[in-house]
Parts: C-alpha cells; structure tokens; sequence
C-alpha cells in the first residue's frame, strides 16, 4: 500500500460551477466537527479516566471505536486504487487488513488482563526497569511519527484534489491547514472524546462506500457480475487481471515477496499502539474480547465495501484513466464518485461532499489516535508515572504538551518532505510494529524464560533490522517510484523486510534470554510469572480480579 499522491496537473473532478458548494458545505463539516470536538473535551485531572477512559466503555461501543481505527484516509485511498489497477494483489492486501484484527483477538483478552496499556508497561511484564520503557517508548514513536506523516500527507493531497485545486501549492496548504486543525482536537480530546467521533465516522463512511457502490451497480443494471467482467475489460491487463502477480512490487520475487507483505500487513496491523489502548478501555477481559468481536464484523464490512468499490472504479472508470491521474491509484474512489452521476447534476456535488467529509473525518481521527497513544506512551514511560512527573507538572499537562509537540513536528516534517515520494513510511511503520511489538508481547506473555536482555536484544535488534533493510530496499533506491530514484543501492530485494525481520527479532529474544553459549552447570533464575506493575495494581496475566 502506498500514500504517495502527486496530483499535480490531475483533471478538475468537480468543476468551477460546482467548487463553490463543494468547498462550502466543506467548510461547515469541519465546523461543526470541531464545535462537537470541543464539547468533548474533558478536564478530568485522573490520568486513568484521561488515558483509557476509566477503563468504563461498554463493549459494543468500544469495539465500533475500534473498527474506526481501521478507516484511515490512507486505507480509503489506497486500497481501491489497488485494486482498480492490479486486481488479486490488491485484493489480497486488502483481505491481510481485515485479519489482522483476528489475530490482535488472539492476545486481547491477555493483554487487557494486565492492566498496562503502553508498550513500556506492557515490555516490562518480565523485565522491569527504565530501559525497557524507554524501549517501548522508543518503539510507539518510531511506529506514530511516520504514520503522522503519511496520514497528513494523505489527507491534505486529497483534500485538495477534492475541492478542485490540485496543485502542489494547494496541497501543502491544505496539509498545513488540515494539520492545525488536528492539533487543535488532539491537543483537547481524550480517550473517551476520540471514541465519540471513532463511532460518528463509522456508519458515515460505510453508508458513504455503499452509496457509491449503488450508484455504480445501477449503470451495469444491479448485476455485480456485469460490473466485475468489466472491470476486468477495462484493466490494463485483462488475462491477469484476477491472478496474481500483476503488481510488478510483490511479483518481483514472487512467492518471497508475498508472503513478506502478508507478514507486514497482518501483524503489523495488529499491533499498533493505538490499538493497544484501545482494547485497555474495556471494562474487563471478556468485554474486550467481545469489543474485539464487533470490530471484527465492521472491519471485515467496511473491507468487503473497499474491494468492491476498488472493482466499481476499474468498470466505471478504467485502470488507464485511473493510472494516468495517478500511478498508484489513489484517485480511484474520487473518480469513481465523480462519474457515477451526471456531471452537472446537484447528486454529483453532494456525493463528491460527502467523500470529502469521510476523508476529513478519516484523517481527524487516524492522526488524534495516533498522536493520542504516542504522547500517552512519552507521558507514562519516559517522563512521569502515577500523576508525578520528573520535570515539575503534572501527567495531564504533559500529555497535552506531548500530543501538540508531535503533531507540530510530524506537520513540519511532512511539509520539508512534499516533494519525495514518502509511501515507503506507512510499510516501515507496520514493519516496526510487526518485528518489535508482536514478538516481544508473545514472549512477555507466554515464555516464563524471557528477561530484559532478551527483550532488549530484540526490541533494538529488530528496529535496526527494519531500518536498515528498508534502507537498503528498492522503496529507497532502484526504483522509479522509490524516494532516490537516481540513484541504486539496494541490496535488499524486497520492498517489506518483515520476511527476515520478524524470525531475526525472535531469534535475538531468544538468543539474550536463554543465552545457550553459558554453561548449563550455573543455572540462571528466570521468573515464573510477570513482575507486577506499581503502576497497575494486581497486573498478573490471566486475571482480571481488579477490573
């Protein structure tokens, strides 16, 4: 999946007769957001209440919060231009998105037992002290500063393809804009606020999708697979269409490439910070079990809406047309929406509105959660605990100070970088994820043997693994679209190094924990269960008795 939308010279989708309303009914959405997020801001001082919500949501309406957290703006854009022009490959990714929730239902339940809702916390089941905090805080801010990026970039590009002004100086003006206004919600909302506006974008979004999908299928008369066989005719490549390997990315090395993208995909999804917190907002155990559940329903809907929608776009619209607006294809639900109606009629203006709506609310969200569960991490692993903080202020004021800090400097990042292609930051933020996060919870939570060498063997052996293989792949370098395309140092042949990555990150926790070079004859003690948490009260993996 790629962000990376330089839509400069791009078609007017609306035209000048229509931007007017379009730019106003806009204007009044943000509005009204922003009136609504402002009177949910909390001035509740108790850093529990603040961060997980009293740990008081009910089931049903964290788990649609939760499928909210998968509507980004760059899965909205993304995966149907995948689609629309490479068929299986793009279906495949997004069919990886949507069980990536099954497999974060595995370790729910045990998580949300111990009571700990930061990486630091959560690292320091079996290995207590300030290193493995500062390693989970260092890991929650090497997976949300690239995914700020990405989701602002995303988000101000669109935008500004949307109300008509597609070039390169309007869109770095509606990324600055849009991100101010980010941080103007983040910098207020809490757990319990973001939710509110989590489970308002949800309906909005799938009713959105369904309605574009309708008014496509009404011009192959209600027949999907009259809609399904010309998307294949108006592919680029028609015999290969529904096959794999049209997606010269992950053809490159065939079964290899693949099967590293899926290990990214699916476990990197899964173990993002902010959904971690999440899941930590439920009642007990059995509530974020159930959350889990329903997350699992509408992810696996709003994911069915994006295939189809992708395949809408290559019949109404045509891979060609779709691939010369953009190469990657992030246009394609714009366009769609653009040619499912007439073009002068006021339907078209109100549908092009609502995508416009649905991407503003989208990236609002994506960056508030984000940002929300990065700034919770600095304030609890790094700088303070238990509402006492190391430079004089309370919990409260530093998380807000956090969350405004990240966010002005992923906004300034995001602008220096307007003109590289930047796709290549919301794969390392996945594989960051995949290779730390996911081996380092399985071991906490199921290996009695794993101690802070281990853990931190794997944690800074892993990112150092994913860094220094994306920088040596061709997201990089040898590649037209790669972020140096003058120039080839790719040593790495895949795009996504969670192939090699992951199995690296378990073996040097295994390797620093069991350490099997020491001599068998000195025994070492390991623990028989996770230390508990000063900071989480009775925190002991398979119960819950303080819930």
């Amino acid at each position: 999946m790629t962000t990376y939308l330089l839509s400069v010279g791009s078609p007017d989708l609306i035209g000048s007769a229509a931007r007017g309303a379009v730019i106003s009914a806009f204007l009044v959405f943000i509005g009204l957001c922003l009136l609504w997020i402002f009177t949910l801001a909390t001035h509740d001082d108790a850093p529990e209440r603040l961060y997980v919500a009293g740990r008081s949501l009910p089931p049903v309406f964290n788990g649609v919060a939760m499928a909210g957290e998968q509507i980004t703006v760059v899965i909205l854009v993304s995966l149907p231009g995948s689609i629309a022009l490479f068929g299986y490959d793009g279906v495949s990714i997004a069919v990886d998105s949507a069980l990536a929730l099954g497999v974060f239902l595995l370790l729910a339940s045990r998580i949300r037992a111990t009571r700990r809702y930061t990486l630091g916390e959560l690292f320091s089941l079996r290995a207590e002290g300030p290193g493995t905090r500062i390693a989970g805080a260092a890991v929650t801010l090497c997976i949300a500063v690239p995914l700020l990026m990405v989701q602002l970039r995303a988000g101000g590009i669109t935008a500004a393809l949307l109300i008509g002004m597609p070039t390169e100086k309007a869109q770095v003006v509606c990324t600055v804009l849009m991100g101010c206004l980010i941080t103007c919600f983040a910098g207020v909302a809490d757990l319990r606020g973001t939710s509110f506006v989590q489970v308002a974008k949800v309906p909005v979004a799938l009713a959105t999708l369904t309605a574009v999908i309708l008014l496509a299928l009404r011009l192959f008369d209600w027949s999907p697979a009259s809609l399904l066989s010309a998307a294949v005719d108006k592919s680029m490549a028609p015999g290969d269409y529904l096959s794999p390997g049209l997606w010269a990315r992950i053809a490159d090395l065939g079964p290899l490439g693949t099967l590293s993208d899926h290990i990214v995909v699916v476990l990197g999804t899964a173990m993002m910070p902010h959904l971690l917190l999440r899941v930590s907002a439920g009642r007990d155990a059995s509530s974020a079990r159930r959350s889990l559940s329903v997350a699992v329903g509408l992810t696996g809907l709003f994911y069915l809406l994006l295939i189809t929608t992708g395949l809408a776009a290559a019949a109404v619209v045509g891979s060609g047309q779709i691939g010369a607006v953009d190469a990657k294809g992030q246009g394609a639900p714009i366009l769609l929406a653009s040619e499912v109606l007439p073009h002068h009629s006021t339907g078209r203006v109100v549908l092009i509105t609502l995508v416009a709506c649905v991407a503003f609310l989208a990236v609002l969200t994506a960056v508030a959660s984000v940002t929300f569960a990065a700034a919770v991490s600095v304030t609890r692993d790094l700088i303070g605990r238990k509402g006492r903080t190391r430079i004089g202020i309370g919990e409260p004021a530093v998380l807000r100070l956090s969350v405004v800090t990240l966010c002005a400097v992923s906004l300034v990042l995001t602008t220096a970088v307007h003109r590289y292609p930047i796709e290549f930051l919301f794969a390392f933020s996945l594989s960051v994820a995949a290779s730390c996060v996911f081996p380092a919870l399985v071991y906490s939570l199921f290996w009695t043997g794993f101690d802070r060498r281990g853990l931190l063997w794997l944690v800074y052996g892993g990112l150092s693994l994913c860094v220094l293989l994306t920088l040596a792949s061709p997201a990089v370098s040898g590649a037209e679209d790669a972020l140096l395309p003058e120039q080839d140092f790719a040593l790495f042949p895949l795009h996504a190094p969670g192939l090699v990555s992951v199995p690296g990150a378990f073996l040097l926790g295994w390797l620093g924990s069991a350490r099997p070079w020491e001599r068998t004859t000195h025994p070492r003690h390991t623990a028989s269960a996770p230390t508990p948490d000063r900071g989480a009260p009775g925190a002991r993996i398979g119960s819950d008795k303080t819930s």
